[in-house]
């Protein structure tokens, strides 16, 4: 799974509510902290973040500043202050949060021996993929399918794959299609199976266009022997 990236579009940012009072400084402070990260200052972007961090103004600066220190870009990295920032960021609102929180778990981060707590994980995801992110809902999808931290649940498994294919996610789409195409968790049903795989196809799958074809050939060969 991919790892959570700094934060650096506007469109982010924007997405963030803020006090009417605290916004322009806020933001400005923030965007500058960016500018110095992508700058290569990486010390200039720390103090930034924490400064804004201190203030409680600002979930992104929380958000950004936790994954300074799991990156290890920090003089003196702390996972459990990482944990605490991304906590704080996902109790205010910020659905990126979650979904580093789920990662943080799933890869053991919050252990000194490296134990992932699936529990945890599967926590974080779920209240992100509620609340839209399509990387969470395909990895609740996946725990769901193999059952990690969770019991085995096909039925699941399609309903979180389903979700994050709507979104247009390839990956889930061609996982949506498979199933649909296997009978594993809904009723098999080619014609659905196809038009999943299809979507996965155009969005830039490279194996599904593959699938198109093998499934076109199957149906055509359930029309020549079908009753008339």
């Amino acid at each position: 799974m991919r790892r959570p990236l700094i934060i650096v579009t506007a469109l982010l940012l924007a997405a963030v509510p803020l006090r009417p009072w605290a916004a322009e400084g806020a933001n400005s402070a923030l965007d500058q902290a960016l500018a110095a990260y992508e700058a290569g200052d990486v010390k200039a972007a720390a103090r930034g973040f924490k400064t804004l961090s201190s203030r409680k103004q600002l979930p992104l600066a929380d958000y950004n500043l936790a994954m300074l220190h799991i990156r290890g870009e920090l003089p003196r990295n702390d996972l459990s202050q990482a944990q605490r920032l991304l906590k704080r960021a996902a109790a205010n609102g910020l659905l990126r949060a979650e979904l580093a929180l789920g990662t943080f778990y799933e890869q053991g981060l919050q252990s000194t021996t490296g134990r992932p707590d699936l529990q945890q994980a599967h926590h974080w995801y779920g209240l992100a993929a509620q609340h839209g992110s399509s990387d969470a809902q395909v990895a609740l999808g996946t725990a769901y399918y193999l059952g990690r931290g969770v019991a085995t649940d096909t039925a699941q498994a399609a309903q979180w794959f389903r979700a994050a294919a709507n979104q247009g996610d390839e990956g889930a789409q061609y996982l949506l299609a498979s199933m649909y195409e296997a009978g594993l968790g809904l009723t098999q049903d080619l014609r659905l199976a196809r038009y999943w795989y299809e979507a996965a196809a155009h969005n830039g799958d490279v194996a599904a266009p593959y699938k198109v074809k093998e499934i076109d050939q199957r149906l055509q060969a359930q029309a020549l022997t079908a009753p008339l």
